[in-house]
């Protein structure tokens, strides 16, 4: 899954694809780079982000998604339910949805629509405040469960879970997701993984800025599609795919039984 931000502010690459003609033709980079997905989102969700009026979110999404569509499968990074509506009728096929809550637009869509949910604490004006947890990985599990069940009762076919590594987590909560993504994998749902230049990235590459977290990003990558996660969420798609390419072809990824 190619990332699109078409924002402003968001915390990697805010600001570079806000006109569409230059976020159409990234998008479809991405695409002869190897990325199946492509993720459209028209509002930052990173630390501390303030919410985007829900027309302009639909503004800058909805030709981009529309021009993307014929060419590659979109998603839409949202947590609204009226700019998710907007980005199907424009031809998304997968809403990714941060909130965990907008199921019912997906089941109301019917038949080739998927769903992503993912784990946040809190909301992004205050998720990395005080995240706490007495289990991460069981609590994380058994939400995104309970969501997703929902999603399939309702009529939902392709349901995906997202544990949401940087969404109200610390440090050791996003390491101890990733070492035990067996325990998501086990749910029977696929997985998705988001670390793409996250910052317990640049924390552990010694401070390294957003823009200089490739080698963190890739591996993580790796290490999660060994695990059996079914796809991951990348800013660097030729890195990404090029690895995971070498992977699985050279030293025969296994996922767990």
């Amino acid at each position: 899954m190619g990332v699109l931000n078409v924002t402003p502010d968001s915390f990697s690459d805010g600001g570079r694809w806000t006109d569409p003609e230059r976020a159409v033709a990234h998008g479809l980079a991405m695409v002869a780079e190897g990325a199946d997905v492509v993720d459209v989102g028209g509002e930052s969700t990173r630390p501390g982000a303030e919410p985007v009026d829900e027309a302009e979110e639909r503004r800058r999404v909805v030709p981009v998604v529309a021009a993307l569509a014929p060419h590659v499968r979109v998603s839409i990074d949202t947590r609204k339910a009226g700019v998710a509506e907007a980005a199907i009728d424009a031809g998304a096929s997968l809403v990714n949805d941060v909130s965990a809550s907008l199921w019912p637009v997906v089941a109301g869509a019917g038949p080739g629509v998927g769903w992503v949910a993912m784990h946040m604490q809190g909301d992004p004006r205050s998720m990395q405040a005080d995240p706490h947890y007495a289990d991460v990985v069981a609590e994380v599990r058994s939400f995104l469960v309970a969501r997703s069940d929902a999603a399939r009762t309702a009529g939902v076919d392709e349901v995906w879970v997202d544990p949401g590594i940087g969404f109200g987590k610390t440090l050791e909560h996003n390491l101890s997701l990733l070492a035990r993504l067996g325990e998501l994998v086990s749910t029977g749902f696929p997985v998705l993984v988001g670390a793409s230049r996250k910052a317990f990235l640049g924390a552990l590459l010694g401070g390294a800025p957003a823009d200089d977290r490739l080698e963190g990003s890739v591996a993580v990558a790796v290490w999660a599609a060994d695990a059996g996660v079914g796809m991951v969420r990348a800013h660097d798609v030729h890195a990404t795919v090029g690895a995971l390419r070498l992977v699985g072809e050279h030293v025969a990824v296994s996922a767990p039984s």
